[in-house]
């Protein structure tokens, strides 16, 4: 994937990010460029998880093992992002409705996508 499509997915998701706040009671993102920096913090973080654990435990992964790790990843990104709210349950229904709707609109992996262009 080029450097456009890696921009148009980081917005993509900022937007997921704002309706979720939107959606979710105890899931608050203050404005665009919180929700922007937090998708770019929970790749991040997602990247780590993936290098130091695998596919099978990355937020991108599938079960109930990739829904709790995406939770915790969403819960420590606060952390990191400024006007970014997030209690463990709002964490917990933040995953869920993530992963709702990216089963409608696919986001997809980036590090999937950039292992892909590398063979």
């Amino acid at each position: 994937m080029n450097f456009l499509g890696h921009v148009v997915r980081f917005i993509v998701s900022a937007i997921v990010l704002m309706i979720v706040g939107f959606l979710v009671p105890q899931f608050s993102v203050g404005n665009f460029w919180s929700a922007l920096l937090l998708a770019l913090v929970i790749a991040l973080i997602g990247w780590i998880v993936e290098a130091i654990f695998g596919k099978k435990v990355t937020p991108f992964g599938r079960g109930i093992v990739g829904f709790l790790t995406s939770a915790v990843v969403i819960w420590l990104a606060q952390f990191v992002v400024g006007q970014v709210s997030v209690t463990v349950l709002g964490a917990l229904l933040a995953a869920l409705v993530i992963g709702i709707v990216d089963l409608f609109i696919p986001i997809g992996n980036p590090f999937r996508a950039a292992n892909n262009n590398r063979s």
